[in-house]
């Protein structure tokens, strides 16, 4: 069996609100300011976004900061700063670093497909053990092509010759399951650590 893991909301901590909390406490005082900003910001991950831009390596860091800090009207110096902010936020998540670890001692083959700027990935794999249980990735940067784009299932399914049902994907968006489903893979949309756990028992790729 083939397991693909989305890494930033999975393996890796996200939470948009809670990081512009923490860098622009100067501007948010509440989760509904807080989501204000955030869905501003990122655009819901729309692959036509400027964020989206950025995952696909189409945009530097400071371009990304004047296009955003132009549209949202706040300052280039803020929104460097939260872009530089976003690799120590995205700390591995332990719960589901051990899963990792448990799938690769049960013998499974194990690979990551994210949407991620080419800065982020190359901080993450310096400094992400984890990355060390894969036999293979793919950052979006690196291949100019992003999830939810039916291309980039096709580029997994040929790096990794994986193909079809025996190939899991794990995303915590629900829009890249779906995408992966209709490229014939079985999704599972992530929730927490827990519930993945006894998705993969019940799968059998776990034992109890």
């Amino acid at each position: 069996m083939a397991l693909v893991f989305d890494l930033g909301g999975v393996l890796l901590n996200w939470h948009p609100s809670k990081l512009l909390h923490q860098v622009w406490s100067h501007r948010i005082g509440n989760d509904t300011e807080a989501k204000m900003w955030s869905d501003q910001i990122f655009q819901s991950f729309n692959p036509q976004s400027d964020w989206a831009q950025f995952d696909l390596g189409l945009l530097e860091p400071d371009e990304l900061a004047i296009k955003i800090a132009s549209r949202i009207g706040v300052s280039k110096t803020e929104m460097k700063t939260l872009i530089e902010s976003i690799p120590q936020h995205l700390a591995p998540l332990k719960g589901t670093v051990d899963i990792l670890s448990d799938l690769k001692s049960a013998g499974h083959d194990l690979f990551f497909l994210s949407n991620m700027p080419a800065s982020y990935a190359n901080y993450l794999e310096s400094s992400c053990d984890f990355f060390g249980y894969f036999s293979d990735g793919l950052f979006s940067a690196r291949v100019q092509c992003i999830k939810p784009s039916a291309q980039i299932f096709q580029m997994a399914n040929d790096q990794f010759k994986v193909s079809g049902k025996n190939t899991f994907f794990i995303d915590d968006v629900k829009h890249n399951v779906e995408a992966a489903e209709k490229h014939d893979w079985t999704g599972i949309w992530f929730q927490s650590s827990q519930q993945l756990r006894q998705t993969l028992i019940n799968f059998k790729l776990l034992s109890h």
